[in-house]
């Protein structure tokens, strides 16, 4: 089966679609990715709360799943107490990311500055993408999301890559979230700082979703990060 690629009819932008381009060439890009069983508009209205100066691109994952879409299927496996994913699946969804990002740059004449924000599955994404291109993206904002083990062909040689630039990451999570198992968790928290310049912080009482103080210290987090 042919991977689909992303929906550029799908995106939301926080600017007229048809000044993209020329806005573009003087502010950076915040690329968002929704959760499993989401869509584009779910993260979207957190642009409300974040720097000003950027142009914000919430995009639409390419497989249908359950009420939204997904980045790649995943099965709940009862036994070990975990979420299954086909790594292939999740590098064939990063390389329509990166699809998608290049035909974009190349529509505005080369992008600036690009950080990344990425929700659940979405963070998984936000991963993948540094993986892939680690020197493209300025800074990362990892909600509620977990790291997997690249075990595809290259996989070491781009996790190598990827800790020699050691890009800034902020983590934000509930301890108690009852969505990101514990055997995900423990592999993400020693993945994530030797491969990222991470700010980790804990939210109590929140779950598998986000808080006000939560995204506040994100914004200041991209604040001190990309100065486009």
């Amino acid at each position: 089966m042919t991977f689909p690629a992303i929906d550029s009819t799908a995106v939301r932008w926080s600017v007229p679609r048809e000044s993209v381009a020329t806005v573009l060439a003087e502010r950076p890009l915040l690329i968002m990715m929704h959760g499993y069983g989401s869509n584009e508009g779910d993260l979207f209205s957190l642009g409300q709360y974040l720097p000003e100066q950027f142009v914000i691109a919430s995009l639409r994952a390419p497989l249908k799943a359950g009420p939204g879409n997904a980045w790649f299927a995943i099965d709940y496996d009862a036994e070990n107490d975990t979420l299954r994913r086909d790594i292939n699946e999740v590098t064939a969804s990063t390389h329509r990311l990166i699809e998608w990002i290049d035909e974009l740059d190349a529509e505005v004449g080369g992008l600036g500055d690009v950080a990344l924000l990425g929700f659940s599955q979405g963070g998984v994404m936000l991963t993948q993408l540094f993986r892939h291109q680690p020197e493209r993206f300025i800074a990362g904002v990892f909600f509620a999301s977990f790291a997997v083990a690249d075990t595809t062909e290259g996989g070491a040689e781009r996790d190598q890559a990827l800790a020699d630039v050691k890009p800034p990451l902020f983590w934000g999570r509930d301890p108690q979230d009852p969505v990101i198992t514990p055997n995900l968790i423990d592999f993400t928290r020693r993945w994530l700082p030797e491969h990222f310049d991470v700010e980790a912080k804990l939210y109590a009482h929140v779950g598998h979703s986000l808080s006000l103080e939560e995204i506040e210290d994100a914004a200041a987090f991209l604040r001190r990060n990309v100065t486009g």
